[in-house]
């Protein structure tokens, strides 16, 4: 007699616990809100990409600029050479 109660309430209770598994689970599909939410992290992910390749353009003309600004000292530091050899060349 105990036994078979003891099978009586561990097969009800795994029935309640697939019940209530089966009524509060998972969807296959979103709901409209998740959707949402969603699409907006589409978009900061887009925004935020779009954002990096302008940076980093950015940085690829600063860099440019910058090598150039660093030839034209290098260009004057040879000339003020040139001219101070040659003025002491005089």
């Amino acid at each position: 007699m105990r036994k078979m109660m003891r099978t009586i309430i561990v097969l009800v209770s795994v029935a309640c616990l697939i019940l209530s598994i089966s009524l509060a689970g998972c969807t296959k599909h979103p709901n409209e809100e998740q959707r949402q939410a969603l699409e907006e992290q589409k978009k900061a992910a887009l925004s935020a990409e779009e954002q990096l390749t302008k940076q980093q353009q950015v940085k690829a003309d600063l860099e440019r600029e910058l090598a150039e600004k660093k030839q034209k000292l290098e260009d004057a530091k040879s000339e003020k050479e040139a001219v101070n050899n040659r003025l002491s060349g005089m």
